[in-house]
Formats: C-alpha cells, structure tokens, sequence
C-alpha cells in the first residue's frame, strides 16, 4: 500500500468513459464498475455510458446518446466525439475504458489492433493488410484512435492490465517502453452463503454430480467448443455455461451433435456469478486469448481448482504454476489434454484441496482497495501532486 492515506488525499473530480456500465457486459466493464465502487467515497466521480445497468451511491451518470449501433465504429467516433466535447474542461482526471483519443488515463483491456493486425505475420501478408487499411473506413479510424490514444506524455497515464499486454504494447508501441503502468482486475471477498443445492436445483444439475463451471462472454473465443468435446468424454460430469445468450443456440446444437445435452445447463448472463462459484467443483477456462482472465481469480478466491490456458494464451496465467495454483494447458484447443486435466481433479482429492488451497492465497494478491489505492497514486502522480516512483508498479 501507498504511504499516502485515503484521508491526506486532495479529493479528485474524475470522468470514466465505458459505453456499457454493466456487470454482465464483460471483464472490462466489471473493472470500471468495481473501480468506481472502490473510489466513490472518496472522489466525485462522473460516469459517461451509453447504457447503465449499474447504479453506485454518490456516482454522478451521464447518459451518453446512441444514435446509431451499426456500424460499430461509428456509434465508437460518436462516443468518443460526444465525451471530449462533455469532459474538456472542470474535471482532474478523465479515465478511459474505450478506444478514445481524449483522456489522461487510459486503462488497456484488449491487444492493440496493430498487434493484431501485423505481429507474426509474413512480410507479403502484412503489405496486403497494411493497403487494406487504405481502403477501409473502418480500419484507419481503428488504427488512428488507437495510435492518438497510445501517445507518450508526462500528464498521461497507459494501463495495462496484465504483464503479457504491456509487453505486446511495448512492441508495437516502442515508444511507450517503460511508461506503462499495470494494474489488474481486483477480486471481491468470497462470500459464505450455503445456495449450492438451490442453484443446482435451479438450472437442473443433480446435486451430488461433479460440476464443471464456464464464464464467458464470447463462447467460442473462450473455447466453449474444446470443453464441450472433453465433457462427451466425462461420463458423470455436468458443465454449467455462464454468459452470452446470443451463443447459447449454436451451444445447444452443438451438446446435442456430442450427445451431452442433458449435462450442459446454460444460465445466460448473470449479474452476479457468485452462485454459479459455489455450486460448482472447478472452473475451466480454456481461453484462446484473454490479456488477464479475471475470471479465474475470482473462482480461485471461492477455492475452485482450476483449468486455464497457458501464458501463451491466457495473461494470468503467467503468474501461475503449472500443478501449484492451477492446471495449465499447453494447446486450449485440444480436447483430449482439457478432458485429461479435468479427470485428474476430479479423481484425485489430494491435488483437488491443493489446487484450492494455493489458488486462495493467490487471489488474495488482488484485492480491490489495494489496487484502487494504485489507481489512487497514479492520478496524484500524473496531477503532479505526488513524486514519481521510481519505475512502475508490476504484478
């Protein structure tokens, strides 16, 4: 914890820009709500959204107008077009969640399209994708909000929000090399509440059968379809699916093509997963690309043992040990190592209370109010109101 006090602190007049101030709208949006509830009693904070799901004591929400929805870059110019004009004067700080070219802190939760775009690729492929952004609206409009919003300057902060994406940063950005800031997503206390049989009974899940738990808002991004082949070859286990409903049809047909659609129960999106955590025995997150995973350590913090893609694909992972903490998958998209891991924690209870033990203790590390009192001695940094630190916090 930073020497400085909540209680010495100059109280800050601060925007936060996310389009979709929504517990169920994702990994980003949980962070900007969790950081604003951690802030609130301290600074005047104004929330800029299009939509609000969320409503926090004390928290100021502008509802910014959606004109259109399609296409989505647009409806993205509007929004940051509409915040620069409603910020530009009266607030300390203006703290971005969205691909905007205004702001003095930025928060990363996503790889930059340039890395997308140009990393790992050959030399005749990235010329046909560097013409390709010519002759997109689209595109030049993606890949000049980012490079505005990546600029270097001493009143500015870059956050990211795991090691592995500052890294990816650096080297699409070279210029930001030892300017930016980590800070991950926090986790919530687990709280004790004994509804596992009523959450299992609600969603049809025999109460004594092992229960497998997925979150996630994009299924397949996420590998719901590598977990769904490894569950056809889990005779007694049942998979609980958490998130988007826009997949769930697709879902369906596929649990029914493997012949496991009476073990795969979906409960869309849920504001607060909490139930879904202690009704269920482990978590697998068999993402193919997730800058941190936040996910993961919020099951660990409810002491569920743990299935996550390596740090190749999942940023959190990076932090973890293989066997310690968690199971780590070398290839996400195999099925047969997600169904082999899957039968060594469910038959082996030593490794079960190992896994749980460890991964508690690792979630502990990412605790709220620490992280929010970060957030905290970055705006002084950046405000001038505090020394900077010799180098940047790192996780």
């Amino acid at each position: 914890m930073n020497p400085t006090s909540a209680r010495t602190r100059r109280r800050l007049k601060i925007a936060v820009l996310i389009r979709h101030f929504d517990p169920a709208g994702g990994g980003a949006e949980r962070y900007a709500i969790a950081l604003v509830q951690q802030l609130a009693s301290r600074h005047e904070i104004h929330v800029f959204a299009q939509h609000f799901r969320s409503e926090i004591p004390g928290v100021i929400q502008h509802r910014v107008p959606q004109l259109l929805t399609r296409p989505r870059w647009l409806n993205l110019w509007w929004f940051a077009a509409w915040t620069a004009r409603q910020t530009r004067h009266g607030f300390d700080i203006v703290h971005s969640h969205e691909a905007v070219w205004h702001g003095n802190v930025h928060t990363m939760h996503v790889r930059p399209i340039r890395a997308t775009r140009f990393l790992c690729v050959g030399r005749f492929k990235r010329l046909l994708r560097q013409a390709e952004i010519l002759f997109s609206p689209r595109l030049m409009y993606y890949f000049g909000v980012e490079r505005a919003r990546l600029r270097a300057s001493p009143r500015r902060a870059i956050i990211a929000v795991s090691n592995a994406l500052r890294d990816e940063l650096e080297t699409v950005y070279p210029h930001l090399h030892g300017k930016i800031d980590i800070i991950p997503p926090g986790v919530n206390p687990a709280i004790a509440q004994d509804d596992r049989a009523q959450t299992r009974q609600r969603y049809g899940i025999p109460p004594e059968a092992p229960l497998l738990l997925f979150i996630a808002g994009d299924y397949d991004k996420k590998g719901l379809p590598a977990l769904m082949t490894a569950l056809a070859k889990q005779p007694d286990a049942h998979l609980l699916v958490v998130g988007n409903e826009n997949y769930i049809p697709a879902a369906r047909q596929r649990a029914e093509a493997l012949g496991i659609t009476a073990r795969v129960h979906f409960a869309s999106v849920l504001t607060d997963p909490t139930p879904a955590y202690r009704a269920a025995d482990l978590l697998v997150h068999p993402t193919l690309e997730d800058t941190f995973g936040m996910v993961v350590a919020e099951a660990m913090a409810y002491g569920l043992p743990v299935i996550v893609s390596g740090p190749h694909w999942c940023g959190i992972a990076a932090h973890l040990h293989d066997g310690d903490e968690a199971l780590l998958l070398t290839d996400p998209r195999d099925s047969a190592e997600i169904a082999a891991a899957i039968s060594r924690i469910l038959s082996d209870p030593v490794l079960r209370t190992r896994l749980s033990a460890a991964g508690q203790r690792f979630a502990t590390q990412y605790d709220w109010p620490a992280l929010a009192n970060r957030q905290e001695t970055l705006y002084e940094r950046i405000l001038g109101t505090s020394q900077p630190e010799q180098g940047h916090e790192k996780t």
